[in-house]
Order: C-alpha cells, then sequence, then structure tokens
C-alpha cells in the first residue's frame, strides 16, 4: 500500500519553495501528498517586493474540523513554515490528534538563517517554536535556528566540533529524538548535515559536500522534502540525509548562472535524470 505524508507548508505561487517543491519531490519518490496550507502568497519573500499575503490560520482549523468524521491516518507529518506563533499551537493539535507509535513527524522549525532571524518573526515567535521541538520524531534546524532554540550565541567562522555537539545536546534535552542539523561548515568549501539520536548522546556523524556559493532560494525545502521521503521509505536518517544532501547539490549544479535566483533551482532536471 502506497504510504502518505501530510505537508504543512505556504504556497507561495512563483518562485520554486515550500509546497510548490514539497508536493512533485515527495509524489516522485512514491508518496501519497496531503496538504494543510499555513498561508497563500504570490510570490516567496526572498527578493520579491509587493508581494500578496494571506494567512490560513482560521482556515487550517476549519479544514482540521472537516477532517474529524473521515478517520485519517497519515504515515508521517512534515511541517514548514508557520505563518504565526497561533499556527504554532495548530500545529501541535494536529500531531496531538493523528501522532501514532508507527508515523513520524518531521519537524523544519523555519524562522532563521545566516545568523539573523527573518524579518517576520519576532523573539515570541522563536520561544513558540521551542515548545515543537519536543514533538518531532526528527527536527531539522539549521545552524542560526539550532542556535535561537538553544540560546547559543551565533558563531563567526567554521563550525568546530564542540558547537556542533553544544546543539545537539541542548536540543535532545529540550525533547528532541533524532537531529539533522543543516548548514553545518567544518572545513572551507565545505558544508553539510550532522545527525544525532538520543539513544547516543555526544555521537553525532556528520556529512560534506561541496559548497557552491551563493544563495538558493527552497533548497531548504528540497531537502527537507527528499530527507523526509527517504525516511517514510524506510531509509536511515544518515542515508536519507546524505540523499537529500546530494539531491540538493546536483539541483543547484543543474541550474544555469545565468538564471534568475529569486526563482529557485532547477531540482525538477534532478527528477528528470535521476542523478542523485
Amino acid at each position: 500500500m502506497t504510504k502518505n505524508i501530510l505537508a504543512v507548508h505556504d504556497i507561495s505561487c512563483v518562485g520554486r519553495c515550500s509546497l510548490t517543491v514539497a508536493l512533485p519531490i515527495l509524489s516522485h519518490f512514491g508518496l501519497e501528498t496531503r496538504v494543510l496550507p499555513t498561508a497563500l502568497l504570490s510570490t516567496h519573500t526572498g527578493g520579491f517586493t509587493g508581494f500578496t499575503y494571506l494567512d490560513l490560520t482560521d482556515e487550517m482549523k476549519q479544514i482540521m474540523t472537516a477532517w474529524q468524521p473521515l478517520d485519517l491516518k497519515f504515515d508521517g507529518i512534515y511541517s514548514g513554515f508557520m505563518a504565526s506563533a497561533e499556527q504554532i499551537d495548530v500545529l501541535k493539535t494536529l500531531i496531538k490528534t493523528y501522532k501514532t507509535k508507527e508515523n513520524l513527524i518531521i519537524i523544519d522549525p523555519v524562522m532563521a538563517d545566516n545568523g539573523e532571524l527573518y524579518s517576520v518573526f519576532d523573539r515570541n515567535f522563536v520561544k513558540k517554536m521551542g515548545e515543537l521541538v519536543a514533538y518531532a520524531d526528527v527536527l531539522t534546524p539549521n545552524i542560526t535556528e539550532a542556535c535561537l532554540l538553544t540560546d547559543t550565541p551565533y558563531p563567526t567562522g567554521l563550525h568546530d566540533a564542540a558547537l556542533i555537539e553544544t546543539l545537539l545536546n541542548k536540543l535532545h534535552e529540550k525533547g528532541a529524538k533524532t537531529i539533522v542539523l543543516t548548514g553545518v561548515k567544518t572545513h572551507e568549501d565545505q558544508i553539510g548535515i550532522a545527525v544525532s539520536t538520543k539513544n547516543h548522546p555526544n555521537h553525532s556523524e556528520c556529512y560534506m559536500a561541496q559548497e557552491i556559493k551563493g544563495a538558493y532560494h527552497g533548497t531548504g525545502d528540497i531537502f527537507g522534502s527528499v530527507l523526509s521521503a527517504e525516511l517514510l521509505r524506510g531509509q536511515s536518517t544518515l542515508d536519507a540525509a546524505k540523499t537529500a544532501v546530494d539531491f540538493v547539490v546536483s539541483s543547484i549544479l543543474a541550474t544555469p548562472v545565468s538564471n534568475d535566483k529569486r526563482y529557485g533551482v532547477e531540482f525538477e532536471q534532478v527528477l528528470a535524470s535521476k542523478k542523485f
């Protein structure tokens, strides 16, 4: 029987990110993909101006009410961009309603990057996001988000082993079961991930790939979608993360340098070629 996954993300109508990335990737990997949109935007917010923005919190609640008589079951729930602190409570209710011993909750605490909190969020949002940590079977913060969630100063320069272990251990103390820490830079010209499980604290495993300089919108959503798909297909966390890293790198390399970076990377070419 085909497994299904519920993707809880925003819809950016133009610009490859969020649901316009998650839907094709998850479906390509053989999962029935169901959605719970958090917001509707004319474009994503990276580099575009004059975009429209519709918060769908009230609609999320109505959708969940309409689902109650359907006896739905989800093999996985994969969340990304939350439009408000209130939506985090909605997500918590969703997880409490549909969590089972068998399914997998994957939470990407989307709120910051490169040492900066996204402009649409404040410190209260960070605090609310921290409440989600214990709900995650797999938590996928980047370095900035991990620092915010653990009140750790954001580092300058490379990320040494002590910093990585500190972040992972603090997140485990907050209740995270398995962590895939992204944006890890232990060497120049390389970037990758660190994986840690609560059963084996102080023993993380890293995987590095070539760093391709530049800002590439939507690559975090590409990573999370591939990771989620591979986890539901039975891959180990480390192997799933490796596949996701390689997929992102391949997507960037498949994108012509002359492209307008605001529109994201050509992950479709990688899906078509299966070179990942």
